[in-house]
């Protein structure tokens, strides 16, 4: 009267399914340098913690008796699993069966996936590999017609950037569908020379379009990381995207409905770092490297880069102060003086979009002169993606600080906080701020009496050196125009203690926003 039977059954099935597209399909991936997507799972999970769902799923075939002949499992694997202890919904593409394309998936394994995270409220890992749950022109011999395409669980993955944390990482060559699954989420990367990321892979380009180009030269780390920001991070291998993903996960909440959390901290938040009180250099041309400042100010080992090589002029990224997850944006005047371009207006709106989702804290270092000008910058339309950067400030609710290390100055400079809020601003005695820079503003506005002069560049020093006397952040402060000055060896204190009100100041009921994540 025992079911075993079927339990046996049950388990020789499962067993089918971990041998995934066969020993030599396996064998193919690793001769590739990637790993296969169970793998995968497992290296990026806690050890023990993954439940599977859809174990059975396949194309099986029976012979005339009714006993199982063959069976091909789907090319989606998913399930429920722990992070650090947290709990995470996985999926991932097995490109050892047909690729990973959406014909070899059966069932919609991967819309029950996003699904299941929005339900229970936890965050969301892709492991995309493939065409991500894409289409096959094989499709149409194997059902016989051609079908109006429809993007499956669209609903879901739109709705979910606006509840839970959506991790993208592209882990081979992914087209199509599954592009566009890595770069819908808050946080993506790709692994250096074994990932590509494209609309279209480089047999569909030549034939369409005629353009003979590799997949890394079509849509390779440096194209997408360093180019067209199209993906976040780059990284050195599939081990160190797993624990990238495992350090994202950290700074944020399972979900909008409840609180960022907190992490033990054994660095004293009264910690002072001497060399803030000279990093700023008095010679305003000169640069210095914002990441010694925010190492000096943040919970050591703690600051978490978003985008290092797309739009430089601008930092992003999370850390810590007291063990409080920030979110954390800074100019850097290596890279084009610090004037936020097009590139870093848009990075500047993710990362915004990002921590006011999920009541994530915002510290803002001001060194901005200003959005990039010139012709190159006109026609980026740097303009339109400085005023979505501006909206972007403005929409956000969550607590924000400012603190203006030097230049603060025009339209780009006036949108480090929103004035119309608490609009909290430290200044360093560094500070230098207006509408335009002395330099350049004195050749606008006393163009004529300049040009009229019979030494233009003696009388435009002269009318320089007169308006410096007015320069001193001292003279702002006097008037309130900024409220307070500090000593730069203080900025961590202040922070610390700024966060533990930031937190106190996170709503009580929590839930998603009125608009979802811009991806």
């Amino acid at each position: 009267m025992s079911w075993q039977p079927e339990i046996d059954e049950i388990r020789r099935r499962e067993a089918i399914a971990r041998e995934m597209g066969g020993a030599a399909n396996v064998e193919r991936q690793h001769k590739a340098g990637r790993l296969t997507v169970r793998e995968r799972i497992a290296r990026l999970l806690d050890p023990d913690s993954f439940h599977e769902i859809g174990s059975l799923t396949g194309r099986a075939v029976y012979d005339e008796s009714g006993q199982l002949s063959s069976f091909t499992p789907s090319n989606f694997v998913t399930g429920t699993g722990r992070i650090d202890g947290r709990p995470v919904v996985v999926g991932g593409d097995d490109f050892t069966v047909r690729g990973g394309a959406h014909d070899a998936a059966i069932g919609d394994k991967m819309g029950h996936g996003e699904k299941l995270a929005r339900g229970l409220r936890i965050p969301m890992v892709r492991l995309v590999d493939g065409t991500g749950g894409g289409g096959s022109v094989k499709t149409i011999e194997q059902i016989g017609r051609t079908y109006v395409p429809a993007n499956p669980a669209w609903d879901t993955i739109t709705a979910m950037l606006g509840e839970v944390p959506v991790v993208g990482a592209c882990l081979g060559p992914v087209a199509g569908l599954g592009a566009v699954r890595v770069v819908t989420s808050h946080f993506s990367l790709m692994v250096r020379g074994s990932s590509q990321l494209f609309v279209a892979g480089p047999p569909v380009v030549e034939r369409g379009v005629g353009e003979k180009v590799s997949k890394e030269d079509l849509g390779g780390y440096e194209i997408h990381a360093r180019g067209s920001g199209a993906v976040d991070n780059e990284v050195a291998s599939e081990e160190d995207a797993f624990q990238a993903i495992r350090q994202f996960l950290s700074y944020l909440p399972p979900s909008v409905w409840q609180p960022p959390p907190r992490a033990a901290s054994d660095d004293d938040p009264k910690r002072r770092e001497e060399e803030l009180i000279s990093i700023i250099p008095r010679d305003r041309r000169r640069a210095y490297d914002i990441r010694r400042i925010l190492t000096a100010v943040f919970d050591r080992d703690s600051f978490f880069e978003i985008g290092h090589y797309y739009g430089r002029p601008l930092v992003s990224g999370l850390a810590r102060l007291n063990g409080y997850p920030v979110g954390v944006i800074a100019n850097d005047p290596r890279h084009g003086g610090g004037a936020p371009n097009a590139p870093a207006c848009d990075k500047m709106i993710r990362l915004v979009d990002t921590c006011d989702t999920f009541h994530i804290p915002v510290v803002n270092f001001v060194d901005n002169p200003g959005f990039l000008i010139g012709s190159a910058a006109e026609r980026a339309g740097t303009v339109r993606a400085g005023a979505r950067a501006l909206v972007a400030v403005y929409q956000a609710s969550m607590p924000w600080v400012s603190i203006l290390i030097r230049r603060c100055y025009g339209v780009a400079g006036a949108g480090h906080g929103n004035a119309q809020a608490l609009n909290l601003r430290y200044a360093w005695p560094s500070g230098d701020w207006g509408s335009l820079p002395i330099e350049g503003g004195v050749q606008a506005a006393y163009r004529r009496e300049i040009e009229a002069s019979p030494d233009p560049d003696a009388r435009r020093r002269e009318i320089e050196e007169k308006l410096h006397r007015f320069r001193s952040p001292l003279k702002t402060a006097e008037a309130f125009g900024i409220e307070e000055i500090i000593d730069p060896r203080d900025t961590r204190t202040l922070l610390c203690e700024w966060v533990e009100g930031a937190y106190r100041m996170l709503p009580a009921e929590m839930g998603p926003k009125a608009r979802t994540c811009r991806p």
